[in-house]
């Protein structure tokens, strides 16, 4: 067994003690409140808008302040672990969530409720990768197969959850308590905090000897690049002024960046994990699939919407049926672990991702909620089983000291990927309408009797429903042709599975007795 593999085990007991599994419940509980909070507000987002005197552009800002704020404090989690103590981190965290939540809950104006936003995601974003150091630091390795699949739940269940949750709360009650739900969440997350997680002192000395160019270049680099994702489409891209003023503080940031890996005396995030070929590994499959995850949960309710006439919260009920497919994956993995190779399992996911793709691809414009429900429940799976091995790999590969980092960056990763993927997918989809769009006139027969049916009901009018019933065939089209991109994107990413390290068996197994 290599050194590496070795160190996770060191300080760790043979046996989760009940304060461990307590705290691997606190992790899991954090987690899926921040990834719940990314959407909660997406089905609601008309009303809020309406309320607080936010026009719809201005009412992304909504969510892309969550993200962007929640993607720049992931990096930085590490560094900050060390400075204050993982539990003191984590109680700051869970409180500022709750202070910053009361804030988005009362919040009149579209600036309160950004700076609500904003906070929510920087306390948030620190709970996600801090649960997977629990993991590295408090179960065995022979445990952590269980500790990761309800971790891994968490951090799938959360963004698909998250619409239907906040739909059914604004349909009920009102938007306001999508935010206040979180105030006796976090109290419990804060007591059981309390209960498991023993105090630790932090070195006040990383303030002072921090890698300031890594600590500023990584939160100029992926604000920039992720605002830069989020409003390309809408700006036009590099027509746009902001977005190149976005790519050039993304450029100088990477300098910083780079610059601090090789200054400084501990690195902010250590980029040099990335040269372990199976920790790199991870990270670019956990990026390919975050673009999957996300572009599956904008498109399902996207089309549902579109060309079924569904609302919010019929298209979340089509969405919740893969949260019990990945619980049901979740507690098939620590016994597929014990007798199939990681590597295998990835690839056999990845493949099942794309199939299920496909069938989402085969779509028509008289496709309902019924046309995805196999497909959802087999993506459901293909995640978690992604998902959670490359988890129980990052932490494999790195020692314990390291875990922090390394879950860090499948964080970002995965994160990365799905802003890039809804970013591709915007300009693809608009082109691919296009072309479906003019195709079909293309093929119309100008003398046909249905023609002339519409024209006798008014040329305007029987031109407008014409070119109406088109663009809905034209729609149906380009969103199949999405899903066959994701299908061919799953197949691409399996060959990266055979670079992952290998988890021992019998020590993964025995999570399971």
């Amino acid at each position: 067994m290599s050194a590496a593999s070795a160190a996770p085990l060191a300080g760790v007991p043979e046996r989760a003690s009940f304060a461990d599994w307590m705290a691997v419940a606190a992790a899991t509980l954090g987690s899926l409140m921040a990834l719940l909070d990314v959407s909660i507000v997406n089905a609601s987002l008309p009303v809020i808008q309406g309320e607080i005197g936010a026009t719809q552009s201005e009412g992304t800002w909504v969510g892309t302040s969550y993200l962007v704020a929640e993607v720049v404090v992931i990096p930085l989690t590490a560094w900050l672990e060390r400075m204050l103590g993982l539990r003191r981190l984590l109680l700051i965290s869970a409180s500022l969530f709750t202070v910053f939540s009361v804030l988005c809950g009362f919040a009149t104006d579209l600036t309160t409720m950004i700076a609500g936003r904003v906070g929510q995601g920087l306390a948030g974003g620190t709970l996600i990768p801090a649960g997977l150091v629990i993991m590295a630091k408090r179960l065995p390795p022979s445990q952590q197969a269980v500790g990761l699949a309800a971790y891994a739940s968490s951090t799938l269940i959360g963004p698909i959850v998250g619409p239907l949750l906040g739909g059914w709360i604004t349909e009920n009650y009102s938007w306001h308590y999508a935010f206040f739900i979180n105030v006796p969440v976090c109290a419990l997350l804060i007591v059981m905090m309390l209960i498991s997680m023993p105090a630790e002192r932090g070195d006040r000395s990383e303030l002072a000897n921090g890698d300031w160019f890594g600590i500023f270049g990584i939160t100029m680099f992926l604000g920039s690049i992720t605002l830069l994702l989020e409003e390309g489409h809408r700006e036009q891209w590099f027509q746009s002024s902001l977005i190149w003023k976005l790519a050039v503080a993304g450029v100088i940031g990477f300098i910083m960046v780079a610059v601090g890996q090789l200054r400084a005396r501990r690195p902010v995030l250590q980029l040099a994990l990335l040269r372990n070929p199976a920790m790199a590994a991870v990270v670019m499959i956990a990026t390919l699939v975050g673009g999957i995850l996300f572009s599956t949960l904008f498109l399902i309710p996207q089309f549902l919407a579109t060309i079924a006439g569904y609302n919010s919260m019929q298209a979340g009920d089509v969405l919740f049926i893969s949260g019990f497919a990945a619980i049901g994956g979740a507690v098939l993995f620590p016994f597929l672990i014990k007798r199939v190779p990681v590597q295998i399992i990835v690839a056999a996911a990845l493949l099942i991702l794309a199939a299920a793709s496909y069938l989402g691809a085969q779509l028509t414009s008289q496709s309902g909620g019924d046309h995805f429900r196999a497909s959802m429940i087999i993506i459901g799976f293909g995640l978690t089983l992604t998902f959670i091995p490359l988890q129980q790999v990052a932490l494999s590969s790195v020692p314990v000291a390291a875990s922090t980092d390394a879950s860090s960056l499948f964080v970002v990763g995965r994160n990365l990927g799905a802003s890039i993927g809804l970013a591709a997918l915007a300009s693809f989809f608009d082109q691919r309408i296009d072309f479906h769009h003019w195709r079909l006139l293309e093929g119309i027969d100008l003398n046909g009797p249905e023609l002339g049916d519409m024209a006798r009901s008014g040329v305007d009018a029987g031109l407008r429903a014409l070119d109406g019933m088109v663009m809905r065939e034209a729609l149906a089209m380009a969103f199949s042709d999405m899903f066959f991109a994701l299908a061919i994107l799953a197949i691409l990413a399996a060959p990266l599975a055979f670079l992952l390290r290998k988890v021992d068996p019998a020590r993964a197994g025995a999570a399971v007795h």
